[in-house]
């Protein structure tokens, strides 16, 4: 079968579109005929060369060679011990390898996708949905709170907004120029042009901050919280960040953020993100019952994934990148 490959750290030139083994599926695992899957931050990150990422995914070469973690496509053999679903099934969820004809993974990875969801819909949803919805619930959003989210068009930050808005909050978006027109089309009461404004220095204050960027520092970002305000921290900022940056920015924010939360009412949070199979249950409700879009930059072959990687990697995204697999 076919795949996208790496066997050396590097910029996209180090993907290949080769020929693989067929992946086989153990006693607890099922066998997915890919249609679809997406990009994600994680994915251009682990191809980056440094000494960071050679003690997380290998020191000398990267020991997981396989790239893609959503996914969406339809059962072609189950484990022994799978309960949940048959051949021929239609799901999407977590997998490792997805950036290929066939993949395998966790029945607890998967949920049924929705009848009336495309498979490259699907595909979009599951790292950046989770990333989303576990983020706004980390802020302890409520109805009616004024929720802010900083890095609001990329893939994380579209599912941000209308998940926000799921839960009857009102919430301020911040992009850039260009991308004005596509936040207000998926819900934001109200858009802040950073090229124009800085959010941390406007008299409005929220209850929640969801920022996916981290471009600014806790001190200008308490200014703006409300007196018992939350701002969460998602993952490492996103595309286009550099290594150097994404290890500090974790580690400084974890640090700082347990700091400053032990000494005043305004909280900083920080998180993981987890595969539930309940929440991406909920994510393919939200979107079946059209409370939430996918919204796709783009739809690409799998033999075209360097290209897709190197469009991804240059930071500024508007929604997902998604690959196609015939």
């Amino acid at each position: 079968m076919k795949a996208i490959v790496y066997c050396e750290y590097g910029s996209a030139d180090v993907l290949k579109f080769e020929d693989v083994e067929k992946p086989v599926p153990n006693d607890n695992e099922v066998l997915i005929k890919v249609r679809a899957a997406s990009l994600n931050a994680l994915d251009a990150y682990m191809i980056r060369d440094g000494w960071f990422n050679r003690l997380i995914f290998g020191l000398r070469k990267p020991r997981d060679t396989r790239l893609g973690r959503d996914v969406a496509g339809q059962i072609e053999a189950v484990g022994k011990n799978v309960t949940q679903f048959k051949p021929g099934d239609e799901v999407f969820g977590i997998c490792r390898g997805a950036l290929a004809e066939c993949a395998v993974t966790l029945e607890r990875a998967l949920v049924m996708k929705p009848a009336n969801v495309t498979f490259e819909q699907a595909a979009s949803i599951p790292l950046a949905g989770l990333t989303a919805l576990q983020g706004l619930r980390e802020g302890k959003i409520q109805p009616g709170q004024k929720v802010l989210i900083n890095g609001a068009t990329g893939g994380v930050g579209t599912f941000a907004v209308q998940i926000a808005k799921s839960f009857s909050a009102e919430v301020t978006a911040v992009c850039s120029t260009r991308n004005v027109d596509l936040v207000r089309s998926i819900g934001a009461d109200h858009v802040i042009d950073y090229t124009k404004e800085d959010y941390t220095k406007s008299d409005q204050h929220y209850d929640v901050i969801f920022d996916n960027v981290c471009n600014h520092s806790f001190f200008e970002r308490r200014r703006v919280l409300t007196a018992k305000g939350i701002c969460v921290l998602a993952g490492m900022g996103g595309a286009g960040v550099k290594e150097g940056q994404a290890l500090g920015r974790i580690v400084g924010n974890l640090f700082i953020a347990r700091g400053l939360s032990s000494f005043t009412d305004q909280k900083f949070a920080q998180y993981m993100t987890k595969v539930s199979n309940d929440d991406l249950i909920m994510l393919g409700d939200l979107v079946q019952a059209r409370k939430v879009r996918p919204v796709i930059e783009r739809i690409c072959k799998l033999s075209d994934a360097p290209e897709a990687f190197r469009v991804f990697d240059q930071g500024h995204a508007r929604g997902k990148i998604v690959i196609t697999v015939e």
